[in-house]
């Protein structure tokens, strides 16, 4: 395992994180002896495998379900001193509210402290203002702080650029997990911030939201090679040093071992991912046309000052990459979302892409004439019915 000093947490941090939100049994809180022996079994295998490896940051949340609870039964039987351990409580307008949720989260996991604690999705203003008005959830951390069961505090975001941004510019966090990877660079400018600030960046699933990686077109595994899709998605965050751990949702203990494969490149990591990155950058263009790629997100407004909240930037990006590499399969994942996912994925799909009102607020963009048309093609391409985030069924 390779490690990187977590900004001013001064944490090492193991490149791969293990999270913990797809090996646990339910999306709900259940009583313990629900869990079926072969599930719990296998989360604790996971988690150990993690911990052979190096990955020793354990990551979770109280909107994970039963991740906690089964958590709970294996971390108090490894060596504490070892191990980074999160958990994530969503803001709350009553900050008591913040405090019996961590509460609850502690009784769960069966530790005197978290290491890291996030205020989980960040994801609007009213949810920042929640967070850092006086006496308001972020207060209620550093409270929880003081009294040593809690390390650091930062927090977690689906929210816009602009968004993530000016939390992160508050200064007030000293960390953020957010979303950047090959297929969202929009991001970029709050991990930029984010390093200028001193504060540990944690990338949100590069595997799953980053395409899907682990079920890739033929198109896309033969541009990567000899990297899989996922070694690639890999290398090219860490090749930033502003980046400092990617989060593997590990379902099975055998999911690290492509991510474990790729860190032969490790050394080199911008030299072996670049030439891939030129492929994918060249066959996007011949799919796309060059003004398209270079400018295709600007000029468009955030969705909450568009008629009917239509997301436009996200259905774009969507479009883009799926278009250019096939990846239509994580393109519908997404698009399903729109409208269904409250504020973890905002706005609406594109059922309505030739309303004049909407045409008059795109004017800005560089490609308004085209607009209804792309967004039109992208409804149809990835419109298949409503669906709902896993911890919503």
């Amino acid at each position: 395992m390779e490690y990187r000093r977590f900004g001013r947490t001064e944490l090492s941090m193991p490149v791969f994180s293990c999270g913990g939100m797809r090996c646990q049994y339910k999306w709900q809180d259940v009583h313990p002896n629900e869990v079926p022996p072969d599930n719990q079994a296998n989360l604790e295998a996971t988690v150990e495998r993690a911990l052979e490896l190096g990955i020793n940051h354990i990551e979770t949340a109280r909107g994970y379900g039963s991740s906690e609870m089964q958590l709970g039964r294996i971390l108090p039987r490894l060596p504490r001193d070892k191990m980074i351990v999160q958990t994530k409580v969503a803001p709350h307008e009553d900050p008591k509210v913040f405090l019996d949720t961590f509460n609850r989260s502690m009784d769960h996991l069966k530790l005197e402290h978290v290491d890291l604690l996030s205020l989980h999705g960040i994801n609007n203003q009213k949810l920042l203002g929640w967070s850092l008005r006086k006496g308001g959830c972020l207060e209620m951390a550093r409270k929880i702080q003081r009294e040593g069961r809690a390390r650091f505090i930062g927090f977690s975001t689906h929210a816009s650029p602009n968004e993530i941004l000016a939390a992160v510019n508050t200064g007030e966090f000293d960390y953020v997990n957010l979303h950047w990877y090959f297929v969202n660079d929009l991001n970029w400018s709050a991990v930029e911030a984010a390093r200028r600030l001193d504060m540990g960046v944690f990338i949100i699933s590069p595997n799953d939201k980053g395409g899907k990686l682990y079920e890739p077109p033929p198109k896309l595994v033969e541009l990567c090679a000899p990297l899989s899709p996922m070694q690639f998605n890999n290398l090219y965050c860490l090749a930033r040093p502003e980046v400092h751990t990617l989060s593997l949702g590990a379902a099975r203990p055998t999911d690290f071992d492509e991510h474990i494969a790729a860190l032969e490149h490790y050394p080199n990591a911008a030299e072996v991912m670049a030439p891939i990155e030129k492929r994918l950058r060249a066959e996007m263009r011949q799919t796309l046309g060059e003004d398209w790629c270079a400018n295709w997100f600007k000029g468009i407004p955030n969705y909450d000052q568009l008629p009917g909240r239509v997301n436009v930037l996200e259905i774009l990006r969507l479009w883009t990459y799926a278009k250019a590499f096939g990846i239509t399969g994580w393109a519908k994942m997404r698009y399903n979302l729109l409208g269904q996912a409250e504020h973890w994925f905002p706005g609406a799909n594109a059922s309505v892409p030739d309303s004049d009102e909407l045409k008059r607020a795109l004017a800005q963009s560089p490609f308004a004439a085209r607009l209804p048309d792309i967004l039109r093609e992208a409804h149809e391409l990835f419109y298949d019915k409503p669906a709902k985030r896993p911890s919503q069924s």
